[in-house]
């Protein structure tokens, strides 16, 4: 079954198209992140710009790179599409042949426990939920508009980002704030990275040759974005991100955890305004904001191996608060088989490794638990929860 993967930015659409085979009994922690064979994957983006650009890769072949004219997400689809389905360096000779749409959906709040058929129900809490997640949720809108206009019978799946944390135990994702806001408002913990948490759980659980409803484990998604959540026999129970996704580790440009009084001071003290102290928090902060250098962690590496020391700083201050989430969750859980690292700055930055495994050696030799890197694929698992929910129709 060919299964298009759709993550929508505000100016970008990233795509990949699977062929997912049947594994036999839809036993997820043995077949969810096997069964899918990558046929081709893309980018179109500077959408709305005169040259907008598309970059589409045949697997096995060199990636074409054209510009193109996309004023807007439907555009955008079209050329997707168009280049799926091109004699030269397409994959299928039909779009008619695509099965079904899978968007990835950051925010899905308490209504998503798990992916979805997306109806004029589901679109409704989508946007309810784009006061949230307003990077993220208008955008993948905006794609799954275009897709419905487009290919109005090809069945469409959300698989919210949300949907893994969705239940947490109380006591995980509530605040010390007043009950009724909770109630009236929603604010809690909801956490996101869900779908990559779950990928490289279940990947984990097969590297350790044990079922994963035998397992803890702590997941360490280390990106631009970061978040570490608890895995308890396969369900997350507590997670590093928030209400939104600005709390928790420091990442590439988000402050994370810090006093909520320095939001006042800030804004007293600069003379900012709401939407300019978001702007600080979000995107001028975290490693950008330490550093002063990059939000990206091998630009950091190489100036701190130069002797700069607000490099060397960043980085420090960055390991130490995931250092600190390591330590609280296993002490949470009561203990751990695994600590996972995926992600970009997970997977390909060897010392996180080394420094986890000694600086927590104590724990960890304690616990008799492995340091384990697995490369997280989130559109493969969007593609086979996708496959799940439409087989059988």
């Amino acid at each position: 079954m060919l299964i298009l993967v759709i993550n929508s930015g505000s100016s970008s659409m990233k795509y990949q198209l699977f062929d997912i085979a049947n594994g036999g009994p839809a036993d997820k922690s043995k077949n969810a992140a096997e069964n899918g064979k990558l046929l081709c994957k893309g980018l179109v983006e500077r959408i709305g710009n005169d040259k907008s650009g598309l970059t589409h890769q045949k697997i096995g072949a060199d990636p074409v790179k054209k510009t193109v004219n996309v004023s807007d997400h439907k555009e955008g689809i079209k050329v997707m599409l168009d280049a799926i389905v091109d004699t030269g360096y397409g994959v299928i000779d039909s779009i008619s042949k695509i099965a079904a749409i899978g968007h990835r959906v950051v925010h899905g709040g308490e209504e998503f426990s798990k992916s979805t058929f997306i109806t004029s129900e589901v679109l409704k809490y989508i946007e309810k939920y784009c006061e949230l997640a307003p990077l993220h949720n208008p955008p993948a809108l905006l794609g799954i508009k275009a897709c419905k206009a487009i290919l109005p019978d090809t069945p469409q799946i959300a698989v919210f980002d949300t949907a893994f944390h969705a239940d947490m135990p109380k006591q995980a994702y509530l605040y010390g704030l007043p009950y009724q806001q909770y109630k009236k408002y929603g604010i809690r913990r909801y956490g996101f990275h869900g779908t990559s948490h779950r990928y490289v759980s279940i990947k984990a659980a097969k590297m350790l040759g044990r079922p994963l409803d035998e397992l803890k484990l702590i997941t360490c998604h280390l990106g631009n974005g970061c978040s570490i959540t608890a895995v308890d026999k396969g369900k997350s129970v507590d997670t590093s991100m928030g209400f939104t996704p600005l709390e928790g580790l420091v990442m590439g440009t988000r402050t994370g955890d810090m006093d909520p009084a320095i939001v006042f001071y800030l804004m007293k003290k600069e003379n900012l305004d709401v939407d300019q102290i978001g702007d600080l928090l979000n995107k001028k902060s975290g490693l950008l904001g330490l550093s002063g250098i990059s939000n990206d962690m091998r630009d950091l590496v190489r100036e701190r191996d130069a002797g700069n020391e607000r490099a060397k700083i960043a980085i420090e201050v960055f390991f130490y608060r995931i250092k600190k989430y390591i330590g609280a969750f296993i002490a949470a859980m009561n203990g751990v088989d695994a600590i996972v690292l995926t992600a970009g700055i997970g997977e390909n930055s060897t010392w996180i490794k080394d420094r986890v495994t000694s600086e927590l050696s104590v724990l960890i030799k304690s616990c008799n638990a492995k340091v384990i890197v697995v490369p997280t694929n989130e559109e493969l698992m969007i593609a086979q929860d996708t496959f799940e929910i439409v087989k059988t129709v």
